[in-house]
């Protein structure tokens, strides 16, 4: 394994201009400050809805950090800058779970026309949310096992044709499909989609990836269950580890609705997980592809020191690294200079439609513990490096 340091500042952000520096840190400083997000992510969401002059605002600072732009063709600076880093794409149409039917279809067309834009620009990877092409109500309905009106079959069985529909683009022009993670109250139905359609497309080469989410207790046996049936069905398990987004939600839903919590009881427990998950993934690479979704440097550190334990190349086709963009910039850039797959998940849409995504990047940021004082401190660190 070479030498990483995640303290490398000129390899974290090299893709950046000073003014672009400057302006991520000032925006994270911001963010440092709870109250202020919370007060300024309401007052977002109210000046969106009473349609206020204010899209120029959030285009000019947290949609540009968190965000490649509001239409596929803005993102091609951006990818770009990233590739010259030697870090590439995943393109995320960010844009939340609508309701009706000609919403999911709709939905539908423009992620294969995603697709079809990622394979002519050789993006490797696009992510999918299965609430962006089914009725929630529906998918919580199936995960509770109660039974399906005739009416509701056939509204499940377009759901899987919209899904498979996906999947076929991304066999035939080798672009990857990530599903994200969902609820607890409706993963079952997506995770039973998802591993539907990876025996379909998994037998070659990984096409279709799930998500586990480590922050639930139950997932580190679930994954090792999975590994299994796919060793034994003679396809590849393709899969993003990451710790989880719902913490919150979850806890409070478990506690008014008097079920079990589905939560790690200790964050060290959750870490714990991922890390074990990780390895699980890394010891049977043949039969597993992996994207070790993080940013937590200790985990990622340890992967990277399995990989040379174990003798695997850091360039493998099974082995991949992804952070979100406009964050962990040290992790991201550091890997890739060190010879790693290395990914930015890269949303983009109209700024209305993902408001709900940038609100959830400010709250995550202000409540995961040190990551807006690591950012702020590398960030300070760099300035003044090319201060001289």
């Amino acid at each position: 394994m070479q030498n990483i340091s995640f303290e490398n500042t000129a390899n974290a952000f090299r893709a950046k201009s000073d003014s672009e520096l400057k302006q991520s840190h000032f925006l994270f400083a911001l963010m440092n400050n709870p109250s202020l997000v919370k007060v300024g992510t309401s007052l977002a969401t109210f000046g969106l809805n009473l349609h206020l002059p204010i899209n120029g605002i959030i285009r000019a600072t947290i949609f540009k950090q968190f965000c490649g732009g509001e239409s596929l063709n803005q993102t091609i600076p951006v990818i770009k800058a990233l590739k010259n880093a030697q870090v590439e794409s995943i393109l995320d149409y960010a844009v939340e779970a609508k309701e009706s039917e000609q919403e999911f279809d709709h939905t539908t067309a423009e992620l294969l026309k995603v697709i079809a834009f990622a394979a002519q620009n050789a993006i490797p990877f696009i992510s999918v949310k299965v609430t962006g092409l089914a009725r929630f109500a529906l998918l919580e309905k199936i995960h509770a096992k109660q039974a399906l009106s005739p009416d509701e079959q056939e509204e499940f069985r377009r759901i899987t044709g919209r899904l498979k529909s996906i999947c076929d683009a991304g066999a035939a022009s080798n672009v990857g499909i990530l599903i994200d993670a969902e609820e607890t109250w409706i993963q079952d139905p997506v995770d039973g989609l998802v591993n539907n359609m990876m025996m379909l497309y998994n037998k070659e080469k990984p096409v279709v990836y799930n998500t586990i989410q480590h922050y639930r207790h139950d997932r580190l046996a679930y994954l090792r269950k999975c590994i299994e049936l796919a060793k034994q069905n003679n396809f590849i398990y393709a899969i993003k580890l990451v710790r989880g987004a719902y913490m919150e939600k979850e806890r409070l839903r478990a506690q008014q609705m008097n079920y079990p919590d589905p939560i790690q009881p200790t964050k060290e427990a959750s870490d714990a997980d991922f890390d074990a998950g990780v390895a699980d993934c890394i010891s049977n690479i043949n039969a597993v592809a992996v994207f070790i979704a993080s940013h937590n440097e200790k985990s990622a550190l340890k992967a990277a020191q399995l990989m040379s334990n174990l003798g695997i190349a850091a360039k493998h086709p099974h082995i991949h690294f992804s952070q979100l963009f406009g964050m962990s910039d040290h992790i991201t850039f550091n890997l890739s200079a060190a010879g790693y797959n290395v990914y930015k998940y890269l949303p983009f849409g109209p700024i209305r439609d993902v408001m709900p995504y940038l609100i959830r990047r400010a709250q995550e940021n202000t409540s995961i513990s040190g990551q807006m004082s690591r950012e702020l401190r590398l960030l300070k660190i760099e300035m003044q490096r090319r201060k001289g």
